[in-house]
């Protein structure tokens, strides 16, 4: 019985309370500290361990696909490409290419 009379005292009510805890890395520093460290203080942290592990954040900004206004906007320049200068672009991909290289393998 999950919520019987002695549901407070038991070894089995201390498993079920740890098992409804909320699900975070930060949850040793809540309950030790009674409070958590702000959101801002968290992200510098995490920035630093990658930092340290050799990463940097990269941030990008994208057009929203899913507007009809930039789709139509790339739908233009897709209509206005030439063939010539798309066989230039990508003839210039294939020079510069590591992987057509075969002293790079």
């Amino acid at each position: 019985m999950l919520f019987g009379p002695n549901f407070g005292g038991t070894a089995w009510s201390s498993a079920l309370r740890l098992r409804f805890l909320p699900v975070t890395r930060h949850i040793g520093k809540f309950l030790s500290r009674g409070t958590m460290t702000p959101p801002a203080e968290r992200m510098r942290a995490m920035r630093e361990r990658r930092r340290r592990r050799g990463l940097r954040e990269l941030r990008l900004v994208v057009p929203d696909a899913r507007s009809r206004s930039i789709r139509r906007r790339i739908a233009a320049q897709v209509a206005r490409l030439g063939r010539n200068s798309e066989r230039d672009a990508l003839d210039w991909i294939e020079a510069v290419s590591e992987c057509d290289d075969d002293a790079a393998r």
